[in-house]
């Protein structure tokens, strides 16, 4: 593979391959850091400020980064949520008006992402989900973790296990992680109910 100093010079993070992506943006891993908690009040500020004229039913920080004591990706995660009725298209435009990347987009989902620059990640680094209401199992894994505590370490321990194994491909270690957190999901969502 080139130089990543070569790619970054001649190239733009929209022309670069998933492969020169994954290599400059590796999974990297970091002790569990309060500031996480800033860092997702800081965005909700923003956000909450950008989508003041759409509908939004709830702005919430989930990942790693919500749930105490683990280690997780220096990244942000946050979903918002909108009502059915709402255009979600609409919403993404306006954030990426302002500065944030669509990383994927569907019918019933778009991500986003802000603090990619062509040298890597920057200080701050956030991913944003947007979701339709009820489109929400994070929250109940958020929580579920939270709550059971030995839990949570289990899927740190599982999490640094798969970090270096899958270091440069995202969507393999992401993988590898689904089977247990659908397993603690669907327990989540038997004990909390409705809850959200």
């Amino acid at each position: 593979m080139e130089n990543m100093d070569e790619i970054r010079m001649t190239k733009g993070l929209s022309e670069m391959t998933l492969e020169e992506l994954w290599e400059l943006f590796p999974i990297f891993l970091v002790a569990h850091d309060d500031r996480w908690k800033d860092h997702f009040n800081d965005i909700e500020k923003t956000l909450t400020e950008l989508l003041a004229d759409q509908p939004v039913v709830r702005i919430s920080h989930i990942g790693s980064t919500a749930v105490q004591g683990i280690w997780a990706k220096n990244i942000v995660d946050v979903m918002v949520e909108i009502p059915q009725s709402a255009d979600m298209k609409d919403m993404a435009r306006i954030l990426e008006q302002n500065g944030f990347i669509i990383m994927s987009s569907g019918a019933k989902r778009i991500s986003l992402n802000k603090g990619y620059t062509e040298n890597g990640f920057a200080d701050k680094v956030y991913h944003i989900h947007l979701r339709y209401a009820g489109d929400n199992d994070e929250l109940y894994f958020r929580d579920y973790l939270n709550e059971h505590p030995a839990l949570a370490k289990e899927y740190e321990t599982l999490k640094l296990r798969l970090w270096k194994q899958f270091e440069h491909n995202r969507d393999a270690y992401t993988d590898a992680k689904t089977g247990f957190i659908s397993k603690w999901t669907a327990e989540a969502r038997k004990e909390y109910g409705d809850r959200y």
